[in-house]
């Protein structure tokens, strides 16, 4: 392939995952508007959240095997048009069952580009060119998230929230017409026969059930039943045993248990699998995974709780968040142009372990510092530190976890790699609204007992901070007393923003804690790395030469 020619498909790749990297992160920020435009509650602000990466992740593997058998161009082309399809109906969506369905639209188109994109990486690129390939990759994904809130909150302040899904249809077009004209199509050599639906209905159900699980406890009750449900034709009461969010996370463990011993089973009998289950048995590859995942976890989680606070606490416009959300991009850029350079001379696995030690001060000293009085520079500096190791680890881990997978299996690894990141990505903003509901139940009720407000009136004001994920509070603090409570309203809009605070901060400890594992998972892929290093070193030194110092003897 002609190199000019090459570094172009580069080019409209890279702009392609842009687009889907992009839309993972930039409705964070524009959240608060389309929770008061559209009147959605916290529920549905996390499936808006969530759903996307839930649909991503179910599909990913699938549509990498598809990519292979009929051509990773066209599922390219045809996945950056479906994405352009969801973003159209998610920007003249009219309220949350429409947006919601719109984003599990583009979550398919998502899913047809990402898996399309690494393996042609893999396939037009070879030697020193592929190492930059990847770079460029894992920069896009890392510089691509981390600049989302920026972007929508310039779109959503100077414009409307809608245009954050509108600038993606001009984009899409010109990526699609660059498609067609610069990227080569390439497929994949499949071997084994049949085609795994069984394990697509498995682990696309147990993975949604359980994200569903994480985001309706809040509202249904996480062991005995709160509220009605209607489903499938009868009602799941509050008469019953068990809360229908308990029961689906059972249910959804039990399939992806299930799930995980079918693929192991065809592919035993060599039959195709979606998860080619002997890849963790490479150290590299399976420690790589789950630093990948548990990046991928507190990203989503601090993108989405982040914004909450700096627009209803903190009281900044959604440009000013996005302002501050800036300092992360700017960080993850930054580093991620460095990456390849520092990799270069210290190795990849430990620019990784360097990356996420950064990012576990940043996210924690973020936690420490939320305050209804913290400064917005201060968020951004430690922002800033959290960016700078977001996008050492991001932009390595695709080289650090491909390391010692055979070429044989790189397809196959590479899918599995993206939809690790995209569980965690689903996980995370799951797992952060869940955090943030829990503790604003906990802390709130105490804070607003300091006031004298209890029983009844606190309870409803407490369900109303949770339900609208914090809107609410703004309005207290600008009515003053002539509030509806009085005089003691502007003590109870401070009370609601100090436990609001406090459950923000909670919600970013436990991001932290994921990053902690994280970074374990790093220190064991950089040993398992240089132990590799070590046994090729003593192989290349055993090997017998003969005295000119020519080929190898072969006695």
């Amino acid at each position: 392939m002609n190199h000019d020619r090459k570094w172009a498909a580069l080019a409209v790749l890279a702009a392609g995952l842009s687009l889907i990297v992009l839309d993972g992160t930039i409705v964070g920020v524009a959240l608060p508007a389309i929770i008061a435009d559209l009147r959605l509650d916290l529920t549905d602000a996390q499936w808006v959240n969530s759903l996307y990466s839930v649909v991503f992740a179910a599909l990913l593997l699938t549509f990498g095997r598809l990519g292979d058998r009929f051509g990773r161009r066209s599922l390219f082309l045809a996945g950056v048009t479906v994405f352009v399809a969801g973003s159209v109906v998610a920007a003249f969506a009219s309220g949350a069952e429409q947006l919601i369905a719109s984003r599990a639209l583009q979550g398919v188109g998502g899913a047809l580009v990402l898996p399309s994109t690494l393996s042609t990486v893999n396939a037009t690129f070879r030697g020193r060119d592929r190492a930059v390939a990847f770079g460029v990759w894992g920069a896009v994904m890392a510089g691509m998230a981390a600049i989302g809130p920026l972007l929508g909150g310039v779109l959503t302040t100077w414009l409307d929230w809608r245009w954050i899904f509108l600038v993606n249809v001009p984009l899409g077009i010109a990526v699609v017409a660059a498609g067609v004209a610069w990227v080569p199509e390439s497929r994949g050599r499949i071997d084994a026969p049949g085609a795994d639906v069984l394990g697509l209905l498995l682990s696309a159900g147990g993975l949604g059930l359980l994200v569903f699980g994480l985001i309706e406890g809040n509202s249904l009750g996480w062991w005995t039943p709160t509220a009605d449900f209607p489903l499938l034709g009868f009602v799941w009461g509050q008469d019953a045993p068990v809360s229908l969010p308990a029961a689906a996370i059972g249910v959804g463990i039990v399939l992806v248990g299930l799930f995980l011993g079918w693929e192991g089973r065809r592919g035993f009998f060599g039959r195709s699998a979606l998860l080619d289950l002997s890849l963790f048995r490479i150290g590299t590859f399976a420690w790589g995974n789950l630093t990948a995942g548990m990046v991928a976890v507190a990203e989503f989680a601090l993108v989405l709780v982040v914004p909450l606070f700096l627009v209803n606490v903190l009281g900044l416009d959604i440009m000013g968040a996005g302002l501050v959300l800036a300092a992360m991009a700017f960080g993850a850029f930054l580093s991620g142009a460095m990456a390849r350079h520092v990799a270069a001379r210290f190795g990849a696995p430990r620019v990784v372990t360097l990356g996420l030690a950064l990012e576990v001060a940043g996210v924690a000293v973020t936690a420490l510092a939320l305050s209804r009085t913290t400064s917005p520079w201060l968020l951004a500096v430690t922002l800033a530190v959290y960016g700078l190791g977001l996008g050492l680890a991001s932009a390595q881990l695709t080289s650090t976890v491909l390391a010692d997978v055979p070429t044989a299996q790189s397809g196959a690894a590479s899918a599995t790699q993206s939809t690790v990141r995209q569980l965690g990505s689903a996980f995370g903003s799951a797992i952060g609204g869940t955090a943030l509901a829990v503790s604003l139940h906990a802390t709130l009720p105490v804070h607003l007992a300091e006031f004298g407000l209890t029983g009844r009136a606190a309870s409803g004001l407490v369900d109303a901070t949770v339900l609208w994920a914090g809107s609410n509070i703004p309005g207290l603090v600008a009515a003053g007393a002539h509030g509806r409570f009085g005089d003691r309203t502007p003590q109870l809009a401070a009370a609601l923003a100090d436990g609001f605070a406090r459950a923000t901060s909670s919600a970013l400890w436990i991001a932290a804690a994921f990053l902690a594992l994280g970074l374990i998972g790093s220190l064991v892929v950089s040993a398992q790395a240089n132990r590799q290093a070590a046994a090729r070193a003593s192989e290349d030194s055993q090997q017998p030469t003969d005295v000119s110092g020519g080929a190898p003897s072969r006695r």
